[in-house]
């Protein structure tokens, strides 16, 4: 019978048990404890593994089987979204104001009054944005954010982590901005972790998990050299 593995905070922050032992039910729970340091999340995100865990709780570690990604060559820019995109007036920018977009994506949502991202996890991403590994999309209206998303670039993976949209098709856009960014630099694919109906609208699709690291063993080392905005 499985059992998730408990992390200390002493433990070296590159050590996680194997993918194979996370757990079916939750799907993909692998480990529990530990701490958000940048060497520990750098380390969980290079295997595929990735925080998420509610307030009151200890941080958990997910790996989920199959694993959603997106594909840049696979991004389906819909109709209304490539009008949006044409005529909807938005300005794009990226790690302009990435403690605005944490903030955007922390916000209570209709329906979903609480939020995962916690204030150690803020603090986590932002250290992580300060070293140069966590990047934001702005999505403007003239001088005010619109939506956006952020996220853990690595080599030539970005591991998506929250978006949020405050008009009608502004975190799509953002998404849709992404995208043009991958393109640009050459990274080979966005993670999304989790399958959504909104994520396979727009192309994304799920894979085994064993694909995903035989993606990350390829992509996730590559040279790393500062994005070119598109």
């Amino acid at each position: 019978m499985k059992t998730i593995t408990w992390l200390s905070p002493q433990d070296e922050a590159e050590w996680f048990p194997p993918l194979e032992q996370a757990l079916e039910e939750p799907s993909g729970l692998l480990a529990a404890g530990g701490d958000l340091s940048p060497a520990r999340l750098i380390a969980a995100y290079r295997r595929g593994i990735f925080p998420w865990y509610s307030p009151g709780q200890p941080v958990l570690w997910w790996s989920p089987d199959p694993r959603a990604v997106l594909f840049p060559e696979e991004f389906h820019c819909t109709r209304s979204l490539a009008k949006t995109l044409r005529n909807g007036g938005f300005i794009f920018s990226r790690d302009r104001d990435f403690a605005a977009v944490i903030d955007g994506c922390a916000a209570p949502r209709a329906g979903s009054p609480g939020t995962w991202i916690t204030s150690d996890m803020r603090a986590a991403y932002l250290e992580l944005h300060r070293l140069g590994h966590a990047h934001s999309v702005e999505v403007w209206r003239t001088d005010r954010l619109a939506g956006g998303l952020y996220g853990v670039r690595l080599g030539a993976v970005f591991f998506g982590e929250s978006m949020f949209s405050r008009e009608r098709d502004a975190s799509k856009a953002a998404l849709a901005h992404l995208v043009a960014l991958c393109r640009r630099n050459g990274l080979a694919v966005i993670d999304c972790q989790l399958p959504s109906r909104h994520l396979q609208s727009l192309g994304s699709r799920s894979i085994p998990r064993s694909r995903f690291q035989a993606l990350l063993r390829e992509h996730v080392h590559a040279s790393a050299p500062a994005l070119v905005d598109p």
